[in-house]
């Protein structure tokens, strides 16, 4: 794959021929000059497959990494390309290392839903959620040093996890911004690193974890409006009726600040009561 290369001459269609209509070559080769990891002489696995070879990993997560790479490179047909083995993969996955991909999630990362999309605005709002998850992580010593199992009084147990939390756009998917790192850490100290993603423009979605004072007004600070699921422990106090039935309220942080004492928010609460009908015809409201 030489810079004079174009993208059908080495990713014809095939299984991931998208690959290279959503990110194009020509973006991965800029990349990988701008952070360094552009190859300094001809490699069986140049610098620019290697990004997609490990791009593919979101599509097969569960395969080897050779199975990966024959996908990838399944729909070239006749055109020449290397058969490495697992360990030279591996290799290839070092030597350009984790930059140029934290760099083109940087450049990708955002809102794509234009106005016209109602599925992605709301009132002239545009519709972003933060969310949570945990996926496992090998239990091998390259990994378990930093992503470690939890420890009882005896024993250690449980398998190591990485904790996700993202910010995405609603009715398109597209992630504006993501953290992670050990489950040891909250979902709410990785959500408060992607606050920077937030604009005027918006108006962010969460449940109810992140109904918490310190990450309510850090929200505020940004500007973005936000509409939040509180949890059962809040017990709002009614200060101003509004005429659709909802109402203002004042929400207090825990801490006493030196200079600033407790500092307070203003919020509307909207109280709802939503039933839900499972397939069996189960119902439950809360």
């Amino acid at each position: 794959m030489q810079p004079g290369a174009t993208a059908p001459d080495v990713y014809a269609p095939g299984p991931l021929g998208e690959l290279t209509q959503i990110i194009d070559p020509e973006l991965v080769d800029a990349v990988l000059e701008d952070t360094g990891a552009r190859e300094q002489r001809l490699r069986l696995l140049p610098a620019r497959g290697v990004v997609y070879f490990v791009l593919a990993f979101a599509f097969f997560e569960r395969s080897s990494y050779r199975a990966v790479w024959d996908k990838l490179t399944a729909g070239l047909g006749a055109v020449p390309v290397a058969c490495p083995c697992a360990s030279s993969l591996s290799r290839a996955r070092r030597r350009v290392g984790s930059a140029p991909l934290r760099r083109l999630f940087k450049v990708l990362a955002g809102p794509v839903a234009d106005r016209g999309q109602s599925c992605a605005f709301y009132r002239g709002w545009r519709l972003v959620a933060v969310d949570g998850t945990t996926l496992s992580a090998p239990d091998e010593e390259a990994v378990t040093w930093y992503y470690r199992k939890h420890i009882g009084k005896v024993r250690t147990f449980g398998h190591q996890l990485v904790r996700l939390v993202a910010i995405v756009e609603c009715g398109t998917r597209a992630v504006l911004d993501a953290a992670f790192g050990p489950d040891h850490t909250g979902e709410l100290a990785y959500a408060r690193r992607l606050l920077g993603s937030l604009d005027t423009s918006m108006l962010l979605l969460a449940d109810a974890y992140h109904d918490a004072f310190d990450f309510v007004q850090a929200v505020a600070d940004t500007g973005a409006g936000f509409l939040l699921r509180s949890t059962r422990k809040r017990r709002p106090t009614l200060r101003h009726a509004l005429p659709d039935g909802s109402y203002l309220t004042t929400i207090i942080s825990r801490e006493h600040r030196a200079g600033r004492g407790y500092e307070r928010l203003e919020v509307r609460v909207v109280e709802a009561w939503i039933t839900v009908t499972l397939a069996d015809g189960t119902r439950r409201t809360e």
